[in-house]
């Protein structure tokens, strides 16, 4: 059994995959130190008991054959259900995203593709070795005062370019735009890849999105 805080279609806001249709599964629950600038900060709280044969025929029902997986922190819930879902999901021909902060190891045999976001709380990042080695993509919240510890990050690991991704920190959409220039500068600068937040550009504070 998994715990679920939401499932909904909408189009991916961020990443790789922006403004790609996708049915979204939000899983409950999330790993210490939290990030006061969290934008699903509802998803931290406990959620409702739901089995994978539940959560296929949710997908299957919804038409979508892309699904994102996230969180709260998804994969604090993979031996408790999550890997069965990944791998049904896979058997079923449905392309999967997760959406990790790296702070749980991904797991050596997750299909699907894996977008973590390293989180840089206290002066520490906080984020699993293995993490970085599995993710496919790397995404951090950026703002004026978080670039130089970003930068340092991807020159410490050597991070490939094409993997990195910076997205303007914000939960509301004033923040987003007010932050985007300079964000969007910063990646001209340094080769890395932007990622908008659609969906706060488009409903601000609205969830469900």
């Amino acid at each position: 059994m998994l715990i679920l805080h939401e499932m909904f279609a909408s189009l991916q806001g961020e990443g790789p995959h922006t403004g790609r249709p996708a049915f979204f599964i939000r899983l409950s629950g999330c790993v210490p130190p939290l990030c006061p600038w969290c934008d699903t900060k509802v998803a931290w709280a406990d959620g409702e008991k739901i089995s994978v044969d539940a959560l296929l025929a949710a997908v299957e029902r919804s038409g979508h054959r892309f699904v994102v997986i996230t969180g709260g922190e998804p994969l604090r819930q993979w031996e408790t259900g999550l890997h069965e879902l990944d791998a049904a999901l896979f058997d079923a021909g449905v392309e999967v995203q997760y959406e990790t902060s790296g702070k749980v190891p991904i797991p050596a045999g997750i299909r699907g593709e894996v977008i973590c976001s390293p989180k840089y709380l206290s002066g520490v990042w906080h984020v699993d070795p293995v993490s970085l080695s599995r993710a496919h993509h790397l995404k951090f919240v950026a703002c004026e005062e978080t670039v130089s510890e970003i930068d340092a990050f991807v020159s410490d690991h050597a991070l490939n370019l094409d993997r990195v991704w910076l997205m303007p920190k914000g939960m509301h959409r004033e923040e987003q735009i007010a932050r985007l220039p300079f964000v969007w500068d910063h990646c001209v600068k340094k080769g890395y890849r932007l990622a908008s937040r659609l969906h706060i550009l488009a409903f601000d504070t609205k969830k469900g999105i």
